[in-house]
């Protein structure tokens, strides 16, 4: 797929993020549409960061930088403090660009990886998927790789951008509530614990250590990554 997207994390005005995300889905959707984009969706926090923060992805057919996609949707908006987007291009998902449309708990995850063991963590994930969503009642919107366009050029936390080397990577999951995303913590019967196991092969155990020194593996697993930052959110209705 020759679709690329572009990761927008947004601070609104104190209590304003439900007027902006009601703007950014109608004027911001139509302005990214007027580029040659589209947006893939809009989400608010619910756990992990703050109240006021906004996370979107828009998608472009054809090549454009992180800055014109921000400058797309969010041009001469009042309500905007900070803002931050990153390039990103899809790898074992999406495979198309039509966005998720369902109401539940989004997680979005942000992994460093070794360059020398990023081919292992799609494996990892390729096969753990199906089983977890299956158990679950669960779907993998997409995992995204980092391509290094972003705007600013200060160190960025949670995503990692400035502080890891190696691969980064966007992974977004839908879950029907935040019970169900307890709930798949806690493995039930052979079955479960196969998937976990692949799952959680991708962690390291101290993610806000530097991948290439925290990998502390298991015995008989090699942990391939290291997660930097997990936040949950909820879709935003047009």
């Amino acid at each position: 797929m020759k679709t690329v997207f572009v990761h927008h994390r947004i601070d609104a005005a104190p209590r304003q993020w439900q007027a902006l995300a009601q703007r950014l889905a109608t004027k911001g959707a139509q302005r990214v549409a007027g580029e040659g984009g589209a947006l893939y969706g809009i989400w608010r926090s619910q756990i992990g960061r703050p109240r006021d923060e906004l996370q979107a992805l828009t998608a472009w057919a054809n090549a454009v930088h992180a800055a014109d996609a921000e400058a797309a949707l969010l041009e001469g908006e009042p309500d905007v403090w900070i803002k931050r987007s990153e390039m990103l291009k899809p790898t074992l998902r999406p495979t198309d660009s039509k966005p998720p449309t369902r109401q539940g708990n989004y997680a979005f995850r942000w992994f460093a990886t070794p360059e020398r063991h990023w081919t292992e963590f799609l494996d990892l994930c390729a096969r753990a998927w199906p089983g977890f969503e299956q158990a679950y009642d669960s779907q993998v919107i997409g995992l995204w790789q980092a391509t290094g366009d972003r705007t600013g050029i200060e160190s960025d936390e949670v995503r990692g951008a400035g502080f890891h080397g190696g691969v980064r990577s966007l992974l977004l999951t839908r879950r029907p509530n935040l019970a169900m995303w307890e709930r798949s913590k806690l493995p039930e019967g052979k079955d479960e614990a196969k998937v976990r196991a692949m799952l959680s092969r991708r962690y390291g155990r101290r993610p806000c250590s530097p991948p290439e020194t925290s990998r502390t593996p298991r015995a008989g697993h090699s942990q391939t990554s290291s997660v930097l930052s997990r936040s949950h959110a909820e879709r935003c209705r047009a």
